[in-house]
């Protein structure tokens, strides 16, 4: 099945809910009537997303607030003490059912859009559709009695194509029209990302003192513990009490028989652009879209919306009940998700990247997403990944940043042979070196040429370009 697009153009001079420029946001984009998750992975690659059927791609040099494609690397991923703080709440919550007191304003990854980000959602009335949680828990279940837990089951199409989704939306990038929370973000440009996560001052004291006993007396330390009544084995090496907790540690930490909550979790491919594909070399969900699930003692909560591709995991959004948001569920699925990538990659090699969707820096509220570390932003230019810290020095200076450093670096996948591309044409496909031939308007081969050179020669030659 080869992927059919739509090509839409360029919009250019309309309002950016980001920094709320009247006429500062442009970008291009398709419509997608089916796509592959082959064409999909090298789009994003190219700094394209998807809204539902809508792929779009800001136009970096000219938009107001510049969106950089964000990828996490999990096989190295260690979770913050901030992302630690989440994970043991959630944990003590349904432990316990202690729900913590107060707001999170000391977890900037955890602020809202609210009012503030409205975004691209207008730009094709086929995406403003009104979604809410309880219809979504009704739609589920009804979907669950009817056909049982099928993992290949789609879920109602109201659903997919949904925007306007509840609450913070960790992989799109893309503002939504956000039900108030009870979160309210800190003013200011946030955590300096380009330095390491900071430490107590008690701690740096404490660790020097013991540095300079174990210089002095190696043995020191340990008899001092035996002076004081207690016996060795109580005290084991430093290095092995200091030893980290995985992810997978702190996510799946058992819980007591009588724990005062039940979380599950349910996954569904559902209807997308995407074409599902099950390879034999694949993960055993195989590739497309899926909504992953979360129950609250039979409740549903939360969904997350993600595309599992060849190279990735790539986050769309999340929907969640407003009710839950001390929580932060949008902190704690991203978690999962980044854990979810780690077990995709001991099945399936290559894929072992989690993509977050589009890191803004100009936008304060959108800078949570640089907490994720390892991380990448995609070069605007040559489409080459740099790690984070390397471009956030450029960033500060200018909002729009080449951050290939390398002068004569260029695209390598830039379109050089554009009547090679693909159009589909009254129900026949065509080079366009044929299909030109056959056409007077000058501003189509504009269009057509400002395509190629988006997606790149490879997708090009691939995908089928519709022309009416």
């Amino acid at each position: 099945m080869a992927s059919v697009v739509e090509y839409k153009g360029l919009r250019a001079g309309y309002h950016c809910g980001y920094c709320d420029s009247k006429e500062g946001k442009a970008s291009c984009g398709m419509w997608a009537h089916s796509m592959t998750v082959q064409d999909y992975q090298d789009l994003i690659d190219r700094g394209w997303r998807r809204s539902g059927k809508y792929v779009y791609k800001p136009v970096m040099n000219q938009t107001c607030c510049p969106q950089y494609t964000i990828r996490c690397r999990p096989l190295q991923f260690q979770p913050s003490k901030s992302h630690k703080k989440v994970l043991k709440k959630m944990l003590k919550f349904l432990a316990k059912g202690e729900v913590p007191k107060g707001s999170c304003e000391d977890e900037p990854m955890d602020s809202t859009m609210d009012d503030a980000v409205v975004g691209d959602f207008a730009l094709i009335n086929k995406l403003d559709i009104q979604c809410d949680l309880k219809t979504l828990s009704d739609d589920v279940k009804e979907s669950l009695e009817s056909e049982g837990k099928n993992s290949k089951k789609e879920e109602p199409h109201e659903l997919l194509q949904a925007q306007d989704s509840v609450g913070e939306k960790l992989g799109s990038g893309e503002p939504s029209h956000s039900v108030k929370v009870h979160t309210v973000p800190k003013p200011g440009k946030g955590a300096d990302l380009s330095k390491p996560p900071c430490r107590k001052a008690k701690e740096i004291r404490k660790e020097r003192k013991r540095l300079k006993r174990m210089q002095q007396n190696p043995a020191g330390e340990l008899e001092g513990f035996q002076a004081q009544g207690h016996p060795p084995s109580l005290f084991p090496p430093k290095a092995k009490s200091n030893q980290p907790k995985s992810l997978e540690d702190l996510i799946f930490e058992s819980l007591p028989e009588n724990a005062s909550h039940k979380l599950e979790f349910t996954r569904f491919l559902c209807s997308s652009p995407l074409e599902a594909e099950t390879p034999p070399n694949g993960p055993d969900c195989g590739y497309g879209s899926f909504h992953q699930q979360y129950w609250l003692d039979g409740k549903i909560i939360a969904v997350g919306v993600i595309d599992i591709l060849p190279n990735c995991v790539s986050s769309v959004y999340l929907y969640y009940d407003p009710d839950y948001s001390f929580l932060s569920l949008g902190v704690y699925s991203a978690l999962r998700e980044i854990a979810f990538t780690r077990q995709l990659h001991e099945k399936t090699s290559q894929l072992s990247y989690y993509y977050m969707g589009f890191y803004i820096h100009s936008c304060p509220k959108m800078k949570y997403k640089g907490q994720y570390r390892p991380s990448d932003l995609l070069c605007p230019e040559t489409y080459v990944w740099v790690p984070i810290e390397q471009c956030l020095p450029s960033l500060e200076n200018s909002k729009y940043c080449r951050f290939n450093q390398d002068p004569e670096a260029v695209d390598e996948d830039r379109s050089t042979e554009p009547d090679r591309l693909q159009v589909f044409h009254k129900r026949a496909i065509m080079p366009y070196g044929v299909y030109k031939k056959q056409q007077k308007d000058p501003s189509e081969e504009a269009a057509v040429l400002q395509y190629a050179s988006l997606v790149g020669q490879k997708c090009s030659e691939r995908m089928l370009l519709f022309r009416n």
